[in-house]
């Protein structure tokens, strides 16, 4: 079968862009195969600064004989709408048709339309002008005469101009070939843009700009290679990581590995060759981190450090060039230093600055006493005047000195129950976010936190203060570490809790894909922090408290919350203290419906949770059985579950989804039904030996089980609810539940009743699949 090469050539590709655009093309391309009735045996991209390459090996040399049926009308139908049917089926003539007949519409016309396939080469030409046209790239440009307004002398022969190809970077050439191995190929002509499909392609830039023709794919391959051209992106990144690190080595140094700096330089070349650059070591005296990012943001290069060390850089770093210089690489090299060298004192200057005082102190005093902050200590200062400034943390949520004045009380609640140090947590929260004003976080915004921490050592703070000012950002995703301690923890619980509450309050949630303030990862982060630290927070709680400092905003509409009125304020009031005993401070109207509304993220917090339960090995329907509505205890669900895990499968467990799913069932039932049941079990109304028999062991098995569960010890408590399976079928085998006394017949679904009350204790046995 024919093989299909596609190669669209253009200016340089932002490296960013290449892989996704690489595999947009495959998939457009290959799904319009398909839809116009071609197969396929495999298809694989290939991309590099300059070109986006397809390779598509099986494919049909032509598509299928297609037979349709067109329906008609009715014989009897008005001679108009027969006429139709006949211009739309191309049909001259009524013969030409066939009757068919349906039992409930009667007779009617059918007409039978063969469509014959079609090449190959002749699809590929139609489908690829309109996916060049319309492809996906997040931002494009146009080139050319076509790009030109209309009506100018330079927009085309004729003066009007037409609709411009807008491509990322101006398109210069198109290959598409197709053929077997065997035979010759042959070039699918299609034209866009003034630029014709063809078989010739070219070179490296510099190294071989000349055209090279090409026939099928391993000959193109081994041609670009010829002209300074390595294809396959992943080759690239494994000639780069290998020459960097051997080059690294052969100087007595280590590479520091990168993977994202690796993908991007990787597009950044078509013919990698690495070459060793070098700075003055006065240099290192900066942090790490900073000579890291400078290197890598700015000249795109690879830091290094001496042989051996974990920690640390050498004053030699790693650049990867596209060209085999003459010289070596010397002029490369010395270019590349000096570049090095100036973003290194600026690094330096910011680093500098940052330890020194700021020059308006005096207009910083209000917000350094709001704060308790010593105006003496440079990170002190920046915090100060993070405040003064009015920072907006976001239009709706107030600066980020509101924000800390938030988080500050929100952690002070939370410190007792994480077992944090108070005073240390109230230290860490008001400097958390004092190196947003630091120049060298102002230069590079990944380094937030890191900083922080390392301006705080610097201006003697306690150790867990100044890890808590790193850590109080993470986890920083699903892999990432958590908090070192239990004040980093604090701060970071509060910080997050803060987030999800103020944006719920705003009415800002996740929609769909778009979560453009990342809540699923901040939720995601107190899941993992509560579970993975072992963390008994009652979230019901933690969000009403957080809740309290958000009075200022309006309600958002459309929740429950708006059901609250003056009417029935006073029943919401008592139902929120039994949530929070401090909830007595909240009045009126509309701080309940605030109130109310923020408690609707629980409902976030369950789903991450059920996604972090299930990427753990949790089956969906044992997560589904632990978890309530009411559920705020997220390391009771989670402790729930792996119990009911680990005992499902066992022998007492077996007894358990037996014995209570029986019962539970009917119970349901009868309860669709509307069949009455009795409100409690009436000992005087059981009459028979088995159904007194399954009451007493119900005392029993719950008392056992309401018990355990107090201790904690979930797997005792099921192993209790077990014993019900005995005499649960006993009461089936001998008992009659829909007995003809109406009191009876209660009583006694009111008994199956008290099975599903006692083993509800534990889970919802009834959605464990068995």
């Amino acid at each position: 079968m024919p093989d299909l090469l596609l190669e669209l050539r253009s200016e340089e590709i932002p490296a960013r862009m290449q892989r996704k655009a690489a595999g947009d093309l495959k998939k457009l391309v290959t799904d319009a195969l398909v839809e116009a009735g071609l197969n396929y045996e495999g298809a694989r991209e290939y991309w590099t600064p300059r070109r986006l390459t397809l390779d598509i090996r099986g494919l049909s040399a032509r598509s299928a004989d297609i037979r349709e049926e067109k329906k008609g009308p009715s014989v009897s139908a008005p001679q108009a709408a027969i006429d139709g049917f006949l211009r739309g089926a191309g049909l001259t003539s009524i013969d030409q048709a066939i009757v068919k007949t349906d039992p409930k519409k009667g007779d009617f016309y059918v007409a039978y339309l063969d469509k014959p396939g079609r090449a190959a080469d002749a699809i590929v030409a139609d489908i690829m002008p309109g996916i060049i046209r319309t492809f996906p790239w997040p931002k494009s440009m146009r080139s050319g005469p076509a790009s030109m307004p209309k009506g100018s002398r330079f927009a085309g022969i004729d003066g009007k101009g037409s609709e411009a190809l807008r491509w990322v970077r101006p398109l210069q050439s198109i290959v598409c070939t197709f053929g077997t191995d065997h035979d010759e190929t042959v070039v699918i002509p299609f034209e866009i843009d003034g630029i014709t499909a063809g078989n010739v392609t070219y070179g490296h830039r510099f190294h071989a700009p000349g055209a090279i023709t090409v026939r099928r794919f391993d000959d193109y391959v081994a041609s670009l290679e010829k002209a300074k051209v390595i294809l396959d992106a992943e080759r690239r990144k494994q000639i780069i990581g290998q020459d960097a690190a051997n080059l690294a080595f052969a100087n007595g140094l280590d590479l520091v590995e990168d993977e994202g700096l690796l993908e991007e330089v990787s597009g950044l070349v078509e013919y990698p060759h690495v070459l060793l650059g070098t700075f003055e070591q006065d240099y290192l005296e900066i942090p790490a981190e900073i000579i890291r990012l400078t290197i890598k943001t700015n000249q795109k290069c690879f830091v290094t450090r001496p042989h051996g060390e974990t920690e640390g850089l050498s004053n030699h770093f790693v650049l990867v060039s596209n060209i085999q210089a003459k010289d070596g690489g010397k002029e490369i090299m010395h270019g590349n230093g000096k570049v090095v060298r100036a973003r290194l004192s600026d690094a330096k200057h910011f680093w500098t600055r940052d330890q020194g005082d700021l020059p308006d102190l005096e207009t910083l005093k209000a917000s350094a006493e709001k704060f308790d902050l010593d105006l003496k200590k440079p990170l002190d200062q920046r915090m100060a005047k993070l405040d003064a400034l009015n920072v907006t943390f976001h239009a709706k949520l107030g600066t980020q000195g509101e924000r800390v004045a938030r988080i500050r009380a929100l952690a002070k609640e939370l410190a007792p129950i994480t077992g944090a140090d108070a005073a240390l947590v109230d230290r860490a929260v008001v400097l958390a976010k004092a190196d947003l004003r630091t120049e060298a976080v102002g230069e590079f915004p990944e380094l937030q936190g890191l900083m922080g921490r390392r301006y705080a050592l610097l201006q003697g703070e306690d150790a867990a203060v100044a890890a808590a000012i790193e850590d109080h950002w993470k986890p920083n995703g699903p892999s990432d570490r958590l908090p070192e301690d239990k004040v980093g923890l604090t701060v970071a619980l509060a910080d997050k809790l803060d987030t999800l509450v103020g944006f719920w309050a705003i009415d800002e949630k996740p929609t769909g894909s778009k979560d453009p303030y990342a809540l699923r990862r901040a939720a995601l982060g107190v899941v993992r922090m509560i579970l993975e630290r072992g963390v008994r927070l009652r979230l019901r709680r933690a969000i009403v408290r957080a809740s309290w400092s958000f009075r200022n905003m309006p309600v958002p509409l459309g929740t429950l919350a708006n059901q609250i009125t003056t009417e029935n304020v006073t029943e919401y009031a008592e139902a929120l203290t039994k949530i929070s005993e401090d909830a007595v401070s909240i009045k009126g109207v509309e701080d309940l419906r605030r109130t109310f509304a923020s408690l609707t993220v629980l409902d976030f917090f369950h789903d991450r949770l059920k996604v972090y339960l299930r990427d753990q090995g949790a089956r969906h329907d044992i997560i589904d059985a632990v978890l309530t509505p009411e559920a705020d205890d997220l390391l009771m669900v989670a402790r729930r579950a792996e119990a009911l895990t680990a005992f499902v499968t066992s022998e007492d467990g077996i007894n358990l989804l037996a014995g209570t799913k029986r019962a539970t069932q009917l119970l349901a039932a009868e309860e669709k039904k509307g069949t009455v049941v009795a409100d409690g079990v009436s000992e005087a109304l059981l009459t028979l030996d088995a159904e007194k028999a399954l009451f007493a062991a119900i005392r029993t098995a719950s008392a056992e089980a309401t018990d355990a569960v107090a201790k904690e010890d979930f797997r005792s408590a099921m192993q209790a609810l077990s014993k019900l399976r005995a005499p649960v079928d006993t009461f089936f085998d001998d008992v009659l539940v829909n007995d003809e006394d109406v009191a009876i017949r209660a009583n006694r679904l009111a008994l199956l009743k008290a099975i599903r009350e006692a083993t509800g204790t534990v889970a919802d046995f009834s959605k464990i699949v068995s």
